[in-house]
């Protein structure tokens, strides 16, 4: 079948063409370091972290930029209300973004430039806007983009430029779908960005957040690209204007494919700080999750559905990584040395395999994909059953798990689980009291693991532990 993926410009499904057959150049939009990271942005995260894996999955080599927006109005307001640098204030939650990163086992991008870092590219770029006539500065000092000039503006968002009053201007970095005007290439330096500013022709001042994306992605990916990606909610105004401003300054296409990721809803409603179900990483692992099961929830409805997360969703996620990890203790512990591979087991294993794949290249169809591997465990645990299997059953197996494990991410199948680390504290206290025969103590800190949804089997080699 082939690679597709459905394009958010033309809004339909098409066969993946990257520009060069050995890598693809892939944008994804990437945290406004102001706070930590919540779900939703999450969510955004592991879709794209899922796509770059799908896309090595299928033997391309990749170079991935994801933006670090250091600087934009959410970073001046909240580092000025926090009476610290922007540098300083910033850099805490670069630091705990890259922190989520790793616990989601997330691979990294190839480059995370930073906005500060490249205002002088910037600048360039809003340069080249004014000398071809698509942006005009004002006695401000501010500079914006007329959207009068580029007659495609709306293709991909598909808002309506019909009523655009002449002379209308949205200056914040941020605005409504309804708020159809000329946006911001430059800010002129105001008392409230106080130390905050750079040097330009137009005076002190400082990037508009659309400008930025735009810059960096041509740093790095050059004036045209494979994929450029993000949530829903950047489609207007964000790509909406990195499309404007970058086809008018480089006179070609943009990007050839645009994936967007869909919202997120917490048990039923949307999350809000005011509902108390506004959740971040650090909140899940304090309450007792790991991150492999975050990261199975996230991941486990497609991308362009929305999302309901909930309490329930991260208890099956644990159930059915452990049916996983069952299966593959199962494999390595019972097979035989001598018991030949039967064309039964090599024809559900290749069945598998050309399953797994074709779900991955129908737009990222993961749920397919899940449902391809719990189709293979049944079946092996079927075979198990009833015969014994050998270690070329097994071997192949568990290879099969592992390429799987490549773009799934969470399967563990040669390493240790990802274990809390109140959980492994009273695993070790569990221990010590055994040692010391206090066995009240050590059935009651079982009690507290019960509680936490953890269980521990006590083995010859050391305490087993396991999700409920």
């Amino acid at each position: 079948m082939g690679l597709y993926f459905y394009n958010s410009l033309t809004r339909q499904s098409e066969p993946f063409r990257a520009i060069e057959d050995s890598e693809v150049g892939m944008y994804t939009c990437g945290p406004t370091v102001y706070d930590f990271a919540h779900i939703g942005n999450l969510r955004a995260y592991v879709f794209e972290d899922l796509l770059r894996r799908t896309l090595k999955y299928r033997g391309y080599g990749i170079r991935q930029v994801m933006n670090l927006t250091d600087v934009d109005d959410k970073t001046i307001c909240n580092s000025m209300q926090a009476g610290t640098s922007l540098r300083d204030f910033t850099q805490q939650y670069k630091d705990a973004f890259f922190q989520d990163l790793d616990t989601l086992n997330i691979e990294r991008a190839e480059v995370y430039p930073e906005a500060t870092e490249h205002v002088s590219q910037m600048i360039e770029l809003v340069e080249t806007l004014v000398e071809k006539g698509y942006a005009y500065a004002t006695d401000d000092g501010c500079v914006y983009f007329s959207i009068a000039q580029y007659q495609e503006y709306g293709k991909l968002s598909g808002v309506d430029t019909s009523e655009l009053q002449h002379g209308a201007r949205v200056k914040h970095d941020e605005y409504a779908k309804e708020s159809v005007a000329d946006f911001a290439l430059w800010k002129a330096w105001e008392k409230s960005d106080g130390d905050v500013w750079w040097n330009s022709p137009w005076g002190p001042g400082r990037p508009g957040w659309h400008v930025e994306c735009s810059a960096m992605s041509m740093e790095y990916l050059g004036k045209t690209f494979d994929i450029h990606t993000g949530g829903m909610d950047n489609v207007f105004p964000h790509h909406e204007d990195e499309i404007a401003q970058s086809e008018a300054a480089n006179e070609c296409r943009f990007v050839n494919y645009w994936l967007h990721c869909s919202h997120l809803i917490v048990e039923g409603k949307k999350m809000s700080k005011s509902l108390g179900n506004f959740y971040t990483l650090r909140d899940l692992l304090a309450a007792g999750y790991s991150g492999r099961e975050v990261r199975w929830v996230l991941m486990g409805t497609h991308y362009r559905q929305q999302l309901n997360f909930t309490f329930q969703g991260l208890q099956d996620a644990r159930s059915a990584l452990q049916r996983i990890d069952d299966f593959v203790l199962r494999l390595q512990e019972n097979a035989a040395e001598e018991v030949a591979m039967t064309d039964e087991v090599k024809a559900e294993i290749e069945r598998a395999e050309q399953a797994f794949c074709s779900a991955l290249e129908d737009d990222l169809n993961i749920s397919r994909a899940i449902g391809v591997l719990f189709d293979l465990v049944r079946e092996m645990n079927r075979i198990m059953d009833n015969a014994e299997i050998g270690q070329a059953v097994r071997k192949r197996t568990l290879d099969t798990l592992r390429t799987f494990d490549k773009v799934l991410g969470c399967l563990h199948i040669d390493g240790e689980q990802q274990i809390p680390q109140e959980v492994q504290r009273l695993v070790e206290e569990r221990q010590e009291a055994r040692k010391n025969k206090d066995f009240q103590t050590a059935d009651s800190i079982r009690d507290q693991m019960a509680a936490q949804g953890w269980i521990v089997e006590d083995t010859p080699s050391g305490p087993r532990v396991k999700p409920q």
